[in-house]
């Protein structure tokens, strides 16, 4: 078992939505024929536009929302807040992002989640393993708190909600992890005194549901395999996959990068998180509670 499913994230998700923005604007409006609004410029210090295409959206599907709402809660909650407001691991706020508002269907928010964003003054957010639909159903539940609360005039006022995650069973906990976890991992080896070192029940929650994807966590890397037509194999961290091309990171510091037609090279993806995911539908609420619970006393 690795660890996947943050109940608020890995996180990581549009950490720097905002910057991607002002680059349209510079070229003469926003995409989807929604001119800006004079002298915007992102979200600092200018007047925002005055439409946006997600503002303009017919409500979205309920059944989409609703997976949107559980993605959301597992990839991004941490890092941008229950309310979307930003959240204790420095995500910017959703509401109030000129390229979310722009967004109609996660076209603009996908290549943001995929690549990742490290800009100067901004918190770092890395490269997401999510697959673009998973990217648009969140960007539906997004988009209709962001239409709900324009309705509303705005989002409430107040710092964000704490919630209260050790409500579980320690020993209970216990359990669950030798019978489920301890084939992978160790509370004497590498994840001893992981309740020392993320001091954030929260933030411990999620990471341990992700994989130790999650800030403070340490996540063992997505690897590939490239099988080329000669029969060579290239092996590497994978930095980037879709369906055009494949990027390696490899051992001595290089990338090696792979032109892609159809299903050739044959490139085979090892994700350590993958038995997390599997894990997904398997656990209640209890589960996550009591593991928690017993990740904590780890110190």
């Amino acid at each position: 078992m690795r660890w996947t499913r943050p109940l608020a994230g890995t996180c990581l998700f549009l950490i720097c939505v905002t910057a991607g923005l002002s680059g349209q604007q510079r070229g003469g409006g926003a995409r989807g024929g929604v001119p800006a609004a004079p002298g915007a410029q992102g979200n600092r210090g200018a007047a925002a536009p005055t439409n946006f295409p997600a503002q303009q959206r017919p409500p979205g599907d309920p059944a989409l929302v609703a997976r949107g709402t559980t993605l959301y809660g597992i990839h991004c909650r941490s890092c941008h807040g229950v309310d979307l407001r930003g959240g204790e691991g420095g995500g910017i706020n959703l509401l109030r992002s000129q390229l979310v508002l722009n967004d109609q269907s996660g076209e603009l928010i996908f290549p943001v989640v995929r690549d990742g964003r490290n800009n100067p003054g901004m918190s770092p957010m890395p490269a997401i393993s999510i697959s673009q639909d998973d990217v648009k159903a969140i960007a539906e539940y997004v988009h209709s708190v962001a239409a709900t609360a324009q309705r509303q005039g705005g989002p409430p006022p107040g710092p964000p909600l704490t919630l209260n995650v050790l409500v579980g069973d320690a020993a209970a906990g216990r359990t669950y992890f030798a019978a489920k976890c301890s084939t992978c991992h160790s509370a004497t080896g590498d994840l001893s005194g992981i309740g020392g070192r993320i001091t954030s029940p929260m933030q411990l929650q999620n990471s341990w549901l992700a994989g130790g994807g999650g800030r403070g966590g340490n996540a063992t890397p997505v690897t590939a395999t490239v099988t080329l037509q000669n029969g060579q194999k290239v092996e590497g961290q994978l930095n980037r996959i879709d369906d055009f091309i494949v990027i390696l990171n490899m051992t001595d510091g290089s990338t090696q990068s792979f032109r892609r037609t159809g299903d050739l090279p044959k490139v085979e993806v090892r994700d350590p998180r993958d038995a997390h995911r599997n894990l997904l539908p398997e656990y209640t609420d209890k589960d996550i509670h009591d593991v928690t619970a017993y990740l904590v006393t780890l110190k």
